[in-house]
């Protein structure tokens, strides 16, 4: 019986310092304790340093199957992803980072949980202790407050999918896409695996707070309404608020002849009213415009990346 193939996937960005020493240290000699057939799908994320000269030069090639997939610049790690995915063959596939915090020993345990009938395992960070990871925590605990309840805090890109889950996955096509939330979306039987992260192989995370945030931003926005929802009845409440208000001093100040002697402005009491209101339109057409800016990408209509096929091995599509 000819035994299941494994694909996996991981994304590259200016990993010279670490990712030989992944590739051949990490996850060879774990890919080879395996009794099923691999393929190893690299996303080269138009690195700018030797990353794509040291994962040539890897050992690792000539023992596992290996495809390249080079972009011709950097799209982000979250399109690197959909890309390995759409080039995965597995019957499982598994995504892992390439800085060497995804420890690899898991990968067994992944695989025995699908095997059992899980058709999605997920990693979940034990300690959450850094000012990223409590960012990350508070921003889960803000979906789950916004509708998201089945979004695990900690919850990381290190999984394994079902054939079944990378098929109905790679039928999405939006632009702005945080994967693991598409993957949650999907609704699959989920299993969950608790584990150690490892530090760094070497340098520093790629991702900066500003792109934390915007990361943040886009898949809150793709993944809810409930933003627009809430500004909508805060305006309700504020726009019934300042009618009762206005009727009060009018009636108060002007036809009772101020019998509670508040000694209301009537400058005073306009300005605090339209600078409340102003403030609040503002804020509400911030939100809606987060939603236009990404119906705007949507609807151009550009492909998700673009592959560089001198530098890729064997890829020649452009999606």
């Amino acid at each position: 019986m000819k035994r299941k193939l494994v694909s996996i996937v991981t994304p590259v960005f200016n990993e010279e310092a670490g990712v030989g020493k992944f590739l051949d240290s990490q996850l060879l000699p774990e890919l080879l304790k395996l009794n099923y057939r691999t393929e190893l799908i690299i996303v080269n994320d138009g690195s700018q340093d030797k990353t794509l000269t040291i994962i040539n030069k890897c050992k690792l090639q000539k023992k596992i199957k290996t495809k390249i997939i080079t972009f011709s610049k950097n799209f982000g790690k979250e399109i690197a992803l959909s890309a390995g995915l759409k080039f995965a063959k597995g019957d499982a596939v598994i995504m892992i980072d390439a800085d060497g915090q995804h420890p690899v020993s898991v990968i067994e345990k992944m695989l025995k949980k699908w095997e059992k009938g899980a058709q999605i395992v997920t990693a979940v960070r034990k300690h959450n202790t850094t000012k990223h990871r409590l960012g990350s925590k508070l921003y889960y605990a803000m979906m789950k407050m916004l509708g998201n309840k089945n979004i695990v805090v900690g919850a990381m890109d290190f999984r394994l999918l079902d054939r079944s889950v990378v098929d109905e996955f790679n039928k999405f096509t939006e632009r702005n896409r945080l994967a693991r939330g598409l993957i949650d979306w999907l609704g699959f039987k989920q299993e969950y695996i608790v584990v150690e992260t490892n530090g760094r192989l070497s340098g520093k995370p790629s991702y900066n707070f500003g792109m934390l945030m915007s990361l943040a931003g886009d898949s809150l926005v793709s993944s809810t309404r409930t933003p627009l929802l809430i500004f909508g009845w805060i305006g309700i409440f504020i726009t019934v608020v300042s009618l009762i208000m206005g009727l009060f001093i009018l009636i108060q100040q002007y036809i009772m002849g101020d019998p509670l002697h508040l000694d209301w402005s009537g400058a005073v009491a306009m300005s605090v009213f339209v600078s409340f209101l102003v403030g609040l339109v503002l804020i509400s057409q911030s939100m809606t415009a987060l939603y236009i800016s990404q119906i705007h990408a949507e609807s151009k209509g550009r492909p998700l990346y673009i592959i560089d096929k001198k530098k890729s091995k064997g890829i020649g599509r452009a999606f």
